[in-house]
């Protein structure tokens, strides 16, 4: 496909267009914005995922009118959620029905590939400018030290300044936006755990099932393709050492934290291959400064043994674009995404610990469940409160 020029100037530029960085420029594209996003990994390609859209997420697509094209691409609806402690000889399973409430009947799990590719078509429909290998060179910034633009090299190469109001870092945990804008965290996490993970056929689950053991957790979460995300967490290195160790060890975390699964995998299909996440500790970043700003895992991070990142993404992006639309501080943003994040973040990394009985891990869900409540009621009121323009 022949792409067009990039434009000189544009209203926002977004760095990164995966969930966060997508769902970002469909919102302030709505509003009639000039706003260009750019990923340097090519479009539809896979990611680091744990798939799971609490009730926060799915109310969010609902809302954007998306929800049906996940129904489209036979995502499943999900409808019940288990959670099953394990202790010495004994497990308890806890099942968690998925009522409909506000607009949303089930919760989903997507893969990667469907839900990034649904937000960037979603924000092209918008007006917005997309592109995919492209990479951001430098940050551009006024006499003043304002951040006034970016420096990108294009898909042929050839190397651009452009200008813009406002610049989104939406570039991941590792976020080039971040460093170079001099953003650093003011929260950090105390623990941080090794995943390993994978997609399997003829391993049906009905709904999501979470595993918990003192030292390792676990999870089986059905996505599409007809296949399940399995993953394994612990706190030692699932990433280090040859390919069959990891196996081995991967393996045993299923055996001994899911063992309904663990019978059922010798009949199960790997696809493709194990992947791995060494662990990083989460962490809130100074989420914007003059010209610029941060969101999803650029400018707050979770561990991965809680499933939350997709939805902090997507309730941030919305957080974002109301603050933008209204003319209000960048401040404003901060302060409203560290008042639904800074508890459920604390709660997170008790969990992330693996140091804990079954009591009081059982306390720390029931917990970050309440804070999901208040994210759910904080996204109802913020849309009660829409102006023509922010409803646009």
């Amino acid at each position: 496909m022949t792409m067009q020029p990039i434009n000189k100037t544009y209203d926002v530029v977004i760095v990164g267009a995966r969930c966060a960085g997508a769902a970002t420029a469909m919102l302030l594209a709505a509003l009639g914005l000039r706003v260009l996003v750019f990923d340097k990994s090519r479009f539809g390609t896979d990611t680091l995922s744990t798939h799971a859209l609490m009730r926060p997420a799915v109310l969010l697509l609902q809302r954007w009118g998306l929800t049906d094209r996940l129904d489209e691409e036979r995502t499943p609806r999900i409808g019940k959620t288990a959670f099953v402690y394990g202790e010495g000889q004994k497990n308890e399973t806890v099942e968690v029905d998925i009522k409909p409430r506000n607009g949303v009947e089930a919760l989903y799990a997507p893969r990667r590939t469907v839900l990034d590719r649904i937000l960037v078509e979603a924000a092209r429909d918008e007006g917005a400018d997309v592109r995919h290998g492209v990479q951001m060179v430098d940050l551009l910034r006024a006499d003043s030290g304002k951040v006034s633009g970016v420096r990108l090299r294009d898909e042929s190469g050839k190397v651009h300044d452009i200008s813009a109001g406002l610049v989104i870092g939406a570039d991941g945990r590792r976020s080039s936006v971040a460093r170079l804008a001099g953003a650093t965290p003011y929260v950090w996490g105390r623990h941080a755990t090794t995943c390993a993970f994978g997609y399997f056929e003829d391993l049906p689950v009905d709904g999501n099932r979470w595993y918990f053991r003192p030292g390792m957790g676990a999870g089986a979460i059905p996505t599409n393709h007809e296949q399940t995300c399995l993953f394994a967490s612990v706190l030692d290195d699932f990433a280090a050492g040859p390919a069959a160790d990891r196996a081995r060890a991967f393996h045993q975390v299923i055996e001994e934290s899911a063992p309904d699964i663990a019978a059922r995998l010798p009949e199960a299909k790997l696809v493709g291959r194990l992947r791995f996440f060494p662990g990083m500790r989460g962490f809130l970043r100074q989420p914007w400064g003059d010209g610029w700003a941060l969101v999803g895992d650029a400018g707050y991070m979770t561990d991965p043994i809680t499933a939350h990142g997709i939805t902090n993404a997507l309730r941030d992006a919305d957080i974002l674009a109301r603050t933008v639309a209204e003319g209000a501080s960048l401040a404003d943003y901060q302060l409203a995404r560290d008042d639904l994040s800074l508890k459920f973040f604390e709660v997170s990394d008790r969990v992330a610990s693996l140091d804990w009985d079954i009591p009081t891990v059982q306390q720390y869900h029931r917990l970050m469940s309440q804070e999901m409540g208040r994210e759910e009621e904080a996204l109802i009121a913020a849309a009660a409160q829409d102006t023509p323009a922010t409803a646009a």
